[in-house]
């Protein structure tokens, strides 16, 4: 009984030295509502692997990309991932609601500034695949 209010206790205290709130940063993160996807949303899964030694240059000018790309109001969901096990591997997940919101996405200088970049720094060229998304968002 003394151990569990121990750690009861000790329970308690660390609960009321945590801050109240979350960091404005976590507050205001950007929220997917998957209601507001339309059936058959253009997405697109695409992946490229830096170039060997290149992999800190190649992420320096991706990184950009998450703000740029999720400002842009015909944007739905933007991920930028990078493999653990293999860094300087990229995985982008990109979602549009048609094919012609993202060709636009693909027009804006800074998605041809990051593509100008690539022969030098990533091994082959972008690989894509173009999906479209299934199944009726629930209201």
């Amino acid at each position: 009984m003394q151990t569990l209010v121990r750690n009861s206790l000790a329970a308690l205290l660390i609960a009321s030295t945590a801050p109240a709130t979350l960091p404005a940063v976590a507050q205001e993160a950007p929220r997917v509502h998957y209601q507001e996807i339309p059936e058959g949303a253009y997405s697109v899964v695409a992946q490229v692997r830096a170039k060997p030694g290149k992999e800190d240059m190649l992420r320096a000018a991706t990184l950009p990309l998450i703000d740029l790309v999720r400002s842009d109001p015909k944007n739905l969901v933007y991920f930028l991932q990078e493999d653990r096990a293999k860094p300087g591997h990229f995985v982008f997940y990109e979602m549009f609601a048609s094919q012609a919101d993202f060709d636009a996405h693909n027009a804006m200088p800074y998605v041809k500034d990051w593509f100008a970049k690539l022969p030098e720094l990533a091994d082959g060229g972008v690989e894509v695949m173009r999906m479209t998304m299934l199944g009726k968002p629930q209201k």
